[in-house]
C-alpha cells in the first residue's frame, strides 16, 4: 500500500491566514518536572491544513460535528492545474480533461503547486481561483468535499469570502485549505481521508489528510 501525506506539519510561528493569531505550542508539563510531557496549544480552528463547513460562513448551517463519519472518507482526484500563472482562472477545461473520473470522485482536489512556496511570503501571493462555472459544477454534484493546495478557496484579497458563500448557502460539503503533495497522487482515482476533530459546534477543525492506493 503506498500512502502520502498531504498535511502540512503544524508549529509555531508557520503560516496562517492573513489577520489569524499565530498557533502557540508550549509545555504544560515537562518530563523533568512532571514525569510525563503535554503540550497546550492555543490556535484557531482554520490553522494549518485544515476544513471549512458551511457553519464557517453561515449561522444555523452545517457545523462539522453535524456530519456523519464517512464525509470525511471517500475516493479522490487530482485536478492538475499547474500550467496556470499567477492570478489564472481554473475553468472547466481543466476539469474536462479527467472525463468521467470527475463524476466518479467523491473529492475534487485542485492542484496549483502552491505548497512549494508554504513558508514564503509568495504562498501569500495572487494564486489561482476556480471560476463561477467550476463553483456551479462542484455545487451541482454530489461531492463530499473540495480541496486546495493554497490558502484560501476565494483570492487573498477577496475579503468577502464570496466563493465561500456561494459554496455554502445550501450545499452540504466542506472545503480543504492548505493541502500539499498533490503531485505525488498520480492522475486517476484514490483513497482519501480527511477526519478532523470532533469538535462540539465546530466551524472549522485542523486535519491529518491522507492519499492511499494499493
Amino acid at each position: 500500500m503506498k500512502v502520502i501525506d498531504l498535511t502540512h506539519i503544524m508549529c509555531n510561528n508557520m503560516p496562517v491566514y492573513p489577520g489569524t493569531k499565530s498557533p502557540e505550542f508550549t509545555t504544560a508539563y515537562s518530563w523533568e518536572t512532571d514525569g510525563f510531557k503535554e503540550t497546550l496549544i492555543n490556535m484557531t480552528t482554520h490553522t494549518g491544513t485544515h476544513m471549512d463547513p458551511p457553519a464557517h460562513l453561515y449561522a444555523h448551517r452545517t457545523t462539522l460535528d453535524q456530519f456523519p463519519a464517512d464525509q470525511f472518507i471517500g475516493k479522490a482526484l487530482v485536478i492538475d492545474c499547474r500550467d496556470l500563472p499567477e492570478g489564472g482562472v481554473i475553468t472547466m477545461d481543466h476539469l474536462s480533461r479527467y472525463g468521467k473520473l470527475t463524476d466518479e470522485a467523491d473529492f475534487l482536489l485542485f492542484n496549483l503547486g502552491w505548497d512549494k512556496y508554504w513558508g514564503t511570503p509568495q504562498y501569500f501571493g495572487d494564486y489561482a481561483c476556480v471560476d463561477d462555472e467550476v463553483l456551479d459544477y462542484i455545487i451541482n454534484g454530489n461531492y463530499k468535499g473540495i480541496g486546495f493546495d493554497v490558502i484560501g478557496l476565494d483570492p487573498i484579497a477577496d475579503i468577502n469570502l464570496t466563493r465561500h458563500k456561494k459554496l455554502f448557502l445550501n450545499t452540504d460539503i466542506i472545503n480543504i485549505e492548505n493541502l500539499r503533495n498533490l503531485d505525488q497522487c498520480g492522475e486517476g482515482l484514490f483513497w482519501f481521508s480527511c477526519f478532523p476533530l470532533n469538535l462540539e459546534n465546530c466551524d472549522g477543525s485542523p486535519i491529518r489528510a491522507v492519499a492511499w492506493s494499493e
